[in-house]
């Protein structure tokens, strides 16, 4: 009868850990069903946004474009998680050569640099069929915080003596760099992008015989003089 006690509270306990295992995974899934869920409410708001400012009145129109945009957000997220995840990995070993740890990095990131130029050709296809060249040039300004106007405008009013090859030299350096931050994964990533563009777009300037340091003092000693007169 003991015994009979016995494998009837081993066998109890063993289905109460199963239950817990199954409780545990089934959490899990739910809290990633629930941030995919999530992540989706975000990327279509935010696609959405975008589209707005596209003044496109034709309803069928507006979802396709809206849905190319969402999908090209998700593509972007996917890609850039699993080089993540990958890069993590290899670094994780700890056992791992450097030198080796590093060379498989470089591996992964080229093979994320080729997955993104491919994405961005097919995306940007995706919406010439439907849009126009100005309103591409919106959707690649808002997705990537409009930071090339707004960084061409300052180039501008910080050296209202620009020729016009050199303001065309600006623009293109400007939207190479947009080019690379709408594939970036995040917003400091795209920053990045345009600062690393910036500093290009400064060493022309200075072989162009402007002294940046002393053009960004004067520009913002005007801007605050600018304030003192509004205010």
């Amino acid at each position: 009868m003991k015994v009979l006690s016995a494998k009837i509270m081993k066998r109890c306990l063993l289905t109460s850990v199963v239950f817990l295992l199954s409780l545990t995974l089934v959490n899990a899934q739910d809290n990633k069903n629930s941030e995919k869920s999530d992540y989706v409410q975000v990327i279509t708001k935010r696609s959405e946004k975008i589209v707005d400012i596209l003044g496109i009145t034709d309803s069928a129109k507006y979802k396709r474009v809206c849905n190319i945009i969402i999908d090209q957000y998700r593509n972007l997220s996917n890609i850039h998680d699993t080089h993540d995840a990958k890069v993590k990995e290899v670094k994780g070993n700890a056992a791992a050569d450097k030198e080796i740890v590093k060379s498989e990095v470089a591996k992964l990131d080229g093979n994320m640099d080729n997955e993104l130029g491919q994405l961005h050709l097919v995306y940007l296809d995706k919406l010439s069929k439907e849009l126009t060249p100005a309103q591409v040039t919106e959707v690649k300004d808002a997705m990537t915080y409009k930071i090339l106007p707004l960084t061409y405008a300052a180039y501008l009013d910080e050296l209202p003596a620009l020729t016009d090859v050199q303001k065309q030299k600006i623009m293109e350096l400007l939207t190479e760099a947009r080019e690379h931050a709408i594939d970036a994964g995040s917003a400091g990533k795209k920053h990045e992008w345009f600062g690393k563009y910036k500093g290009k777009i400064n060493n022309y300037l200075s072989a162009q015989g402007y002294d940046m340091k002393k053009a960004g003092e004067e520009w913002q000693k005007r801007i605050k003089e600018n304030q003192k007169q509004k205010g």
